[in-house]
């Protein structure tokens, strides 16, 4: 097995070995603390950019199932293993989990002590940092490191949205989708497939359009409703997206998921701030403070919600029981309410799909 290096931007530095792709990886080292779904966590577009620290002790133990990608392509630069099992056992896997790897150009480094990696990550944040298997030394690593690009002011969402507008008309796999009543735009910041699964499930004709197509070219296509998506990097830098959500509420009504809220939070005056390591994972619990219920949630998300600065203008509606964060805002009066995190995957397991349907009863009233 071919070494590896991992460099942080800390100075911290893990030695492992090669796997996936050969080469050079760099980007934002994140951690993730699902223990399944390591395939739709690679292809989340809200991953651009970043490096995944996986904390399960073991990836692709049940292989790679064409169809579970939530975009065509993995959209991570590298990620960061304890182990990777070579022979995957799944009757539904379709091809082992390095294999997928390769074939996509994913660099990934493994043999790694991820639980000491994380506890660097807790301590210091987020860290920028590079996965190299060609031999460069350890030091010359963290000062390249030290000179990438940070998460904030990157306008991410523009670079992974679509260039044309699609629609969409496939359901969750095996289950029959309600009869389509609405017509709904969906705003691509870097939508994840899961979400559009939903939407049609729920009874929705879906339109996927780019993230910067402007407020009156939404409206003009007479949308029931309008969602705006999850998607990666800073929700302030996000070109024209404060201004176009603004200008679609009040006139439709407006669902955000994960960027998509932080977006909703900026167009109603507020204001966000980068988290010191973020929230990713299936295990994060979420009060619904208009249900009085908690849901055990799916998160993947580096930026929030200042409460304050929305104080006034929205109700918060959720509230992470971790650390006390803005989960979820509405307003009312302009038919708009937006959560953090995502509501189309499955802790729970189906915890948070009522907002799928609060959505459509919106609409309908």
């Amino acid at each position: 097995m071919k070494k590896a290096t991992l460099a942080l931007a800390s100075g911290d530095v893990f030695e492992g070995f090669a796997c996936g792709a050969s080469g050079e990886a760099a980007g934002e080292v994140v951690f993730n603390t699902s223990h399944t779904g390591y395939q739709e966590i690679l292809t989340d577009p809200s991953y651009a950019g970043q490096i995944v620290t996986f904390t399960v002790a073991e990836l692709g133990n049940y292989g790679v199932h064409h169809g579970d990608e939530q975009a065509p392509v993995p959209q991570v630069p590298g990620f960061v293993a304890r182990r990777v099992c070579r022979e995957p056992s799944n009757w539904r896997s379709d091809e082992p989990f390095l294999a997928w790897l390769t074939g996509h150009g994913v660099v990934g480094i493994e043999g790694v002590d991820t639980r000491r990696l994380v506890r660097v990550l807790r301590s210091a944040g987020a860290q920028q940092g590079i996965i190299d298997s060609s031999g460069s030394s350890a030091q010359a690593l963290v000062e390249k490191a030290r000179k990438l690009p940070g998460m904030e002011g990157q306008d991410l969402a523009t670079k992974v949205s679509t260039r044309t507008a699609y629609e969409w008309n496939e359901g969750v796999l095996g289950r029959k989708p309600e009869p389509a009543r609405h017509d709904v735009v969906v705003v691509d910041y870097g939508v994840k497939r899961g979400i559009l699964r939903q939407l049609v499930d729920t009874g929705f004709r879906v339109t996927v359009v780019p993230s910067q197509t402007k407020a009156s070219d939404i409206l003009a296509r007479k949308p029931a409703g309008v969602v705006l998506s999850n998607g990666p990097g800073d929700p302030a830098a996000v070109t024209g997206a404060d201004r176009q959500a603004a200008e679609l509420l009040g006139k439709v009504p407006v669902l955000g998921i994960c960027l998509g809220h932080q977006i909703l939070s900026l167009a109603v005056g507020g204001k966000t701030y980068k988290l010191k390591f973020g929230h990713r994972g299936a295990n994060h619990p979420v009060r619904d403070l208009v249900g009085n219920s908690i849901d055990m949630t799916s998160q993947n998300h580096g930026f929030s919600t200042e409460e304050a600065s929305v104080r006034g203008k929205a109700i918060v509606t959720h509230r992470n029981l971790y650390d006390g964060t803005v989960e979820g805002i509405a307003v009312p009066e302009a038919r708009m309410f937006a959560v953090q995190y995502h509501p189309e995957d499955s802790p729970g397991p189906h915890d948070s799909r009522y907002l799928f349907r609060r959505f459509l009863q919106m609409i309908e009233r």
